[in-house]
């Protein structure tokens, strides 16, 4: 799918300033998510193959190691086992996840694996996850992981600028990241466990958009609250209202806390209701997940031998 970059435009406080959310009718929406249907048999299958395309398969731990590293590359690109790929018949799709995302020292090792395939190379920047560190150095951060072969860049933005509610501030270093990430699309973390309210989630969604972020993303992973369904709803409506007022697509990826089949399902149908079709591509949509393939794998045993299998029969790194 052929997506025209999101090129961004000016500020423009008018429009920040007129955006409301509806807590409760938001949260009522948010809860029939996963009660209003159910996905079964055959087209679960479908289903879950189409998740897989859209992991962000993660590993952002300090024990990080090459051969973790390694082993998680390999995992992205035979996400399934091959006696599932069998019994599925699906060989010819080639299935991987849509990209690895690791922390800029892991960023060498993770392009020696993927060369030679469509696999996206995602680092974290700017800090990742407080951002509290010089902006110079912030810069600095992603352009080093840009030269090393990140072709997707996700940074966090300063927290304190929501707060204050100092839009031309987080505009002015969401561009300036933009700026620095060149030709790597940049995902946009807002920390949504931390800026407190759904109109401080919504306002700041805008504001990166408008400062030209290609995706907008939940959380870092780190957070003692990260995706949930309330605040997805509320960012993926921003990213309607953004795309009826200028054309231009944004992207959307949760982190944090997806690890079950059942999970995803939920925010694919969301997805495709609120947004449609063209977001259920990973060059619109994108889980930030570590544990969430190994789940969807167990499924899909599940569908073939009628039997749920041990967690640990499925490993992703």
């Amino acid at each position: 799918m052929n997506i025209e970059r999101n090129p961004g435009m000016g500020l423009n406080l008018d429009w920040i300033e007129s955006i409301q959310v509806n807590k409760s009718a938001t949260e009522r929406r948010a809860a029939t998510l996963g009660t209003r249907r159910s996905v079964k048999k055959q087209n679960q299958v479908a289903w879950l193959l189409k998740a897989i395309t859209l992991i962000d398969l993660t590993t952002l731990a300090g024990d990080d190691t090459e051969q973790r590293v390694k082993r998680l590359c390999a995992k992205a690109k035979n996400p399934l086992r091959h006696d599932l790929v069998e019994a599925l018949a699906i060989a010819d799709l080639k299935l991987t996840t849509g990209a690895i995302c690791v922390y800029h020292d892991m960023l060498s090792t993770a392009a020696s694996c993927l060369k030679g395939t469509d696999i996206h190379l995602a680092a974290v920047s700017t800090g990742f996850p407080a951002g509290l560190t010089p902006m110079h150095l912030k810069i600095e951060e992603i352009k080093e992981s840009v030269k090393a072969g990140a072709d997707e860049i996700d940074i966090v933005i300063t927290r304190k600028h929501v707060f204050a509610e100092n839009w031309q501030a987080l505009y002015d270093e969401v561009k300036a990241y933009r700026e620095a990430c060149g030709e790597a699309h940049m995902k946009t973390i807002l920390s949504t466990g931390e800026i407190s309210t759904l109109r401080n989630v919504a306002k700041a969604s805008m504001v990166c958009m408008m400062a030209g972020a290609d995706f907008i993303k939940t959380s870092t992973g780190k957070e003692a609250v990260n995706a949930t369904l309330p605040v997805s709803l509320t960012m993926i409506r921003q990213i309607r209202e953004y795309h009826e007022r200028t054309g231009f697509k944004v992207g959307y990826k949760p982190a944090g806390g997806i690890s079950k089949a059942k999970e995803a399902l939920v925010y694919l149908s969301m997805m495709k209701e609120e947004l449609g079709n063209d977001w259920l591509e990973p060059e619109l949509f994108r889980f930030g997940a570590s544990s969430l393939l190994g789940d969807i794998e167990r499924q899909l045993e599940h569908q073939v031998t009628g039997h749920y299998s041990a967690a640990h029969r499925h490993a992703i790194g």
